[in-house]
């Protein structure tokens, strides 16, 4: 055996040397493997995680508190002479918030009063002109059997005269007989002309009625409406709700129909603008958290209502006409109704405007 730089040789048998088996490298299998699993298992993490957290939810910055917003306007001219309300003031359904000089309003419904009264006592005059017509009837009818009476007495008197000899009446007595005659049928007539003319005057007095009577209705609708003037000097809150954007100030002439201010409730909602393509497998229902750019640090909980019928931009002022020139799609937008499901906080002011970012779990 030879030893040489501290490495020991020895030869076989058949006198070759025999040298030293090479050292063993270490595998790098077990690294690999780690790393593989350890990637495979940040796959299996980011999948689940889009599975669950991103892949079943839908949501939008697009998105705003929205309410019914009552703009308050006088129902009658006028000066303003009482503003009770200020900016920003809570008001409940039935509390006065502005009045106007109520004055010439109170005029005009003591003239319908009186033009009511004239009415009334019209057609209480035509109603005893009736009966006084009623009675000349009467009296022409008692007057017509009197002369009926009288002219058959002077017929028979004058057929009387007729009947005896010429020799035995004188020729003055049967022309008296028979002017009487005459005289008494002639009065006849006459009676029966005026109990005629009564009827008529009867007939007529009832229709004097007919029209007083009907004239009291005008009368009664023009005092209703000077009453109904009256009460709107008095603009009355229709609802419990803030008093927004007032612009009425005390001594301000105001014109039907003029905003004075706004009136915003507290029943609010969010109107979130998703677009079409996030709208697949959205419907109505379906759960939202919403987060307030005012209170980011609340989480509030909502659920769709109901999808508008139709896209923002088919509803705007100036709808687009792609019927023409040059098109380029784009994305439209449409408008989704969201409502809370609890009672907003009472200390939180939460109004119409406010920038929301709604989430929807769609899956």
């Amino acid at each position: 055996m030879e030893q040489q730089d501290g490495k020991i040789e020895s030869p076989d048998k058949s006198g070759k040397e025999i040298l030293p088996p090479p050292p063993r490298k270490r595998s790098r299998h077990p690294k690999a493997l780690l790393a593989g699993i350890a990637g495979l298992v940040v796959l299996i993490a980011v999948i689940f995680y889009y599975r669950e957290c991103i892949a079943p939810y839908e949501s939008t910055d697009d998105a705003f508190i929205d309410g019914y917003v009552t703009v308050i306007s006088p129902r009658v001219p006028g000066q303003v002479t009482r503003l009770l309300v200020t900016d920003n003031q809570e008001v409940k359904a039935g509390d006065v918030l502005v009045e106007i000089d109520p004055r010439d309003y109170e005029a005009s419904r003591s003239q319908a009063r009186a033009d009511l009264a004239v009415a009334h006592s019209q057609s209480d005059q035509s109603q005893a002109q009736v009966k006084v017509s009623e009675a000349r009837v009467a009296q022409a009818q008692a007057a017509v059997a009197a002369a009926a009476a009288e002219a058959q007495r002077a017929d028979a008197d004058l057929q009387r005269y007729q009947s005896v000899e010429s020799q035995a009446v004188s020729k003055s007595a049967l022309d008296l007989a028979q002017a009487q005659a005459r005289s008494a049928d002639a009065s006849l007539e006459a009676a029966r002309s005026q109990t005629k003319a009564a009827e008529a005057e009867v007939a007529l007095s009832k229709a004097a009625v007919e029209t007083a009577t009907a004239a009291i209705q005008p009368a009664e609708a023009k005092l209703q409406q000077a009453e109904l003037n009256l009460s709107y000097t008095k603009i009355i809150a229709p609802l419990d709700a803030r008093v927004t954007a007032r612009t009425v100030q005390t001594g301000n002439y105001v014109q039907p129909g003029q905003a004075l201010l706004a009136l915003v409730p507290k029943n609010v909602w969010v109107v979130a603008n998703f677009k079409e393509t996030q709208l697949t497998c959205m419907h109505a229902g379906q759960p939202v958290e919403l987060t307030m750019d005012a209170y980011p640090n609340r989480k509030f909980k909502g659920k769709v209502d109901s999808l508008q019928a139709g896209t923002g931009a088919r509803f705007s002022l100036l709808p687009p006409e792609n019927a023409v020139g040059n098109y380029i799609k784009v994305v439209q937008r449409m408008p989704v109704k969201i409502v809370f499901d609890e009672p907003l906080p009472a200390d939180l002011d939460i109004a119409p405007g406010m920038s929301v970012v709604p989430t929807v779990r769609v899956k």
